[in-house]
């Protein structure tokens, strides 16, 4: 396992930049399409700034990709088979929270992706709606607590249970325990 740092933090400056010249964007295009400031990208263009998980899903967002989709393109495997070795699986690590996601299967030529998610006591992530566009997907909690609020509904799910999502909106993942959630995540593009 790998974890994601200074190697493809290279690695998503390039693609970011690649996926904005692809379009014909400028910083500020894909500043009004994400929601993430010029200066934050440019300066995530310039590996100045660890990009946190909730910019990521806005700028992938904005090109009309998961975060699966991005980081995948940004480790530029495109090639590699269908076999998702546990050797293998990428790990990136929400520089704001310590919030661990591992990339056990996505491909962007592939419907489907599992994300393994570790959430570390006492944190939460709030993701935006737009990062829920075009994609259905259900959390799976392996151990631990997990609170989710979508759409204002507050929903606590423990060991073995699961979460489908509904139509996209603001949801907020919290562990709000002193241990540490490990939860999964599939979902499907449509």
């Amino acid at each position: 396992m790998s974890i994601i740092g200074d190697d493809t933090g290279t690695r998503i400056a390039r693609r970011l930049r690649l996926e904005r010249d692809a379009r014909g964007w400028s910083l500020a295009d894909l500043a009004e399409r994400s929601g993430v400031s010029k200066a934050t990208i440019s300066k995530i263009e310039r590996e100045e700034l660890s990009p946190t998980a909730v910019i990521l899903v806005r700028l992938a967002s904005a090109f009309d990709l998961t975060l699966a989709g991005l980081l995948v393109r940004a480790e530029g495997d495109a090639t590699r088979p269908l076999l998702s070795r546990a050797a293998d699986q990428p790990v990136w690590r929400d520089p704001a929270t310590g919030y661990s996601r591992k990339q056990v299967f996505g491909r962007p030529d592939h419907p489907v992706e599992i994300i393994q998610v570790e959430m570390p006591a006492g944190k939460s992530v709030v993701l935006p709606a737009s990062s829920y566009a075009r994609i259905r997907q259900a959390v799976w909690v392996q151990t631990g607590q997990l609170v989710i609020t979508e759409n204002g509904e507050r929903s606590v799910l423990a060991t073995g249970d699961c979460l489908g999502f509904g139509a996209p909106a603001e949801t907020t993942f919290a562990n709000e325990t002193g241990t540490s959630c490990i939860y999964l995540v599939a979902l499907a593009r449509s």
